[in-house]
């Protein structure tokens, strides 16, 4: 269901099944019509009011569930990044050795078999350190705003009120008249 009002008329409330669309909008407009053919409009509107005109009734309720979806979305990516950063971590240092050896193809030494059977198997593990490391840093970028989302929800929660010092609870200074 889809509340509607008018700037002019606030207390008049159009209810209409279904989410806000223009087609809702038109059914609002067909209620609004029979209220004006019915003389129950108290004021006149302008010329040219269409649904567009129509100010949508949001309920308190409907608001917080889609801050609850987006901070559940918010937690879910910070977890999927702490994922990522765990995976990324983990590989990091056997990636760096591969990449050390990387450098014995571009010299002129003898290089046995096994050496390169090893490199290719390493390129394995480069490979998959690289892909988790940019999914990582893409996922860093996109937990900044999750991150926020999340400051702002805890933000919204009433602080306990401190109590300030009165006068009388403060130390008293004495000067010594001597």
């Amino acid at each position: 269901m889809v509340q509607y009002t008018l700037a002019q008329s606030p207390e008049i409330i159009l209810t209409v099944p279904g989410k806000d669309s223009a087609k809702a909008r038109e059914k609002a407009m067909d209620q609004l019509m029979e209220l004006m053919d019915e003389g129950k409009l108290p004021t006149d509107l302008a010329d040219g009011f269409g649904p567009q005109h129509f100010i949508e009734i949001k309920e308190p309720g409907a608001i917080a569930a889609g801050d609850e979806d987006a901070l559940n979305q918010a937690v879910q990516i910070l977890s999927s990044l702490a994922t990522l950063k765990l995976k990324a971590q983990e590989s990091r240092s056997e990636a760096l050795q591969v990449r050390k050896q990387i450098d014995v193809l571009f010299t002129d030494e003898l290089v046995s078999e096994e050496e390169i059977n090893s490199l290719k198997e390493g390129f394995k593990v480069l490979k998959t350190y690289a892909q988790t490391n940019m999914r990582y840093r893409e996922a860093r970028s996109q937990a900044e705003q999750a991150r926020v989302v999340l400051d702002q929800a805890l933000q919204s929660s009433p602080e306990p009120k401190t109590q300030k010092p009165t006068a009388e609870a403060e130390p008293k200074i004495q000067k010594s008249g001597k």
